[in-house]
């Protein structure tokens, strides 16, 4: 068995045929949600970057990146929409209903913005 090396993958020769030598990253951290929604969007979007990704191993550490960041911006941005609307523990305390309302409102509006920022670009 002989090995090539060719657009930064290892290969080797098996037979008459060069498999690549694929492995898996170390990455134990979950995609998540926000990971899941943008492999989708790459896989049918970008197809090129997606196998990129995938053939380089870097696809699972880009994708839990991408998570954590997406779960940080909208922990965000429900805090200043939170903060500029007024939805307080005061407003929970005397109208759970109005609160739940405007938090389901918020809570949606930032998983747009979220959406828009950094899963569909």
């Amino acid at each position: 068995m002989s090995q090539l090396l060719f657009c930064e993958i290892n290969y080797t020769l098996v037979g008459d045929y060069y498999i690549p030598n694929i492995a898996l990253p170390e990455e134990n951290r979950p995609i998540g949600r926000w990971g899941r929604l943008h492999r989708d969007y790459l896989e049918q979007h970008h197809p090129i970057r997606f196998n990129d990704l995938v053939l380089s191993g870097q696809l699972w550490t880009y994708l839990a990146d991408l998570n954590e960041q997406a779960q940080e911006r909208l922990s965000l941005i429900v805090e200043q929409m939170k903060a500029s609307e007024g939805v307080t523990e005061k407003l929970k305390a005397a109208d759970q209903m109005a609160w739940v309302g405007a938090m389901n409102s918020i809570r949606n509006r930032a998983e747009e913005i979220v959406k828009s920022e950094l899963i569909y670009k």
